[in-house]
């Protein structure tokens, strides 16, 4: 089976979605590695590190929230699919548009409309941590909420000209299952 030839701008977003899940993937790691020296140190030498709690929160949240288009892009989200998974690629594709219209596109456009007010008086202030020896960054981490909103929209436009191309035609048979392929590098 032939890899489907996609447009180059939809290759190119695409590929930025995947090189960025695969570099927040290297979080998991510095999470692990954090979190046993805050363990290693609470319990073997008596030393409680506020910092590095946090640290392992900031990058938790930083994981979770910038890795979603990534994970969307690689069809990893929670789907019902008793009825999808009987359907033509073709009718699935349609149902992976209209989802990009009617619950993804206006759900992330209400986040970032409501967090936008909260993001900003978190910036106004440049907010902090709460604890005593805590992250002095705490404007940033709410700073991922919109840019959250932001990267799923992008991936769901690349999802949705994605599912177009499916249903009108030209590469819809070349991608049973919707299984991903890479579009060739031009």
């Amino acid at each position: 089976m032939s890899t489907p030839t996609l447009p180059r701008w939809l290759g190119t977003l695409d590929r930025a979605s995947q090189r960025l899940g695969h570099a927040l993937s290297w979080l998991m790691l510095a999470m692990l590695l954090i979190e046993f020296a805050v363990v290693v140190l609470r319990y073997a030498a008596g030393i409680n590190s506020t910092f590095m709690q946090e640290m392992v929160m900031y990058m938790h949240a930083t994981l979770f929230m910038l890795a979603a288009g990534y994970t969307l892009r690689e069809n990893g989200h929670v789907r019902v699919d008793i009825v999808y998974r009987r359907l033509s690629p073709r009718r699935q594709a349609l149902i992976n548009m209209l989802g990009v219209v009617f619950l993804l596109a206006p759900v992330m456009l209400f986040i970032i409309a409501a967090s936008a007010g909260y993001v900003a008086s978190s910036w106004k202030i440049f907010e902090g941590s709460s604890n005593y020896g805590g992250i002095p960054g705490v404007f940033v981490l709410k700073t991922l909420i919109p840019v959250f909103a932001g990267l799923m929209l992008l991936q769901g436009a690349v999802e949705f000209a994605r599912n177009a191309y499916i249903v009108a035609g030209p590469i819809g048979a070349a991608m049973p299952d919707n299984t991903r392929r890479e579009p060739p590098d031009a």
